[in-house]
């Protein structure tokens, strides 16, 4: 049996990421959730910087939630380095965001997301779109083989 991947939310937002968790919980996913709330946090996170150094506490995310408007780098700016890298590009990005900027849509696929999401302010629509993620990119998308 496959141990289930881990989801790496990038949040900056404290009621963005309790409706995110809750959303989760409700759905009853299973998945490793771990938060980070900036986009240099999210480098560090993904690269086993710091505190995030050990790989038993800091599992390399099998799907990253990234929200593009973050402090001290932006999630497009992590989104770039993220595609980048040989080891992480394959991992998928989903812009989850409240952004409907066209022109961060378009940065964001030029940049390499798998998925644009503008958050829904509506709990209902936010669980609803939750368990779609849930459903594509946790349970019927296959994975690349994971590195450590």
């Amino acid at each position: 049996m496959i141990d289930p991947i881990a989801i790496l939310l990038v949040e900056d937002n404290p009621m963005d990421v309790e409706l995110t968790l809750r959303a989760f919980k409700r759905s009853k996913m299973q998945n490793p959730i771990q938060i980070v709330r900036d986009g240099q946090e999210a480098l560090d996170y993904v690269h086993r910087r710091g505190v995030y150094a050990d790989p038993a506490t800091s599992p390399v995310p099998g799907l990253i939630l990234l929200d593009i408007r973050l402090p001290r780098i932006d999630g497009l700016e992590v989104l770039r380095a993220l595609k980048s890298h040989p080891v992480y590009r394959p991992i998928p990005v989903v812009m989850l965001t409240t952004s409907r900027d066209d022109n961060d849509v378009t940065k964001s696929y030029d940049l390499g997301a798998n998925s644009y999401i503008v958050k829904p302010v509506d709990f209902d629509k936010f669980l609803e779109v939750i368990g779609r993620i849930e459903l594509y990119w946790i349970l019927t998308n296959l994975q690349p083989p994971r590195g450590t």
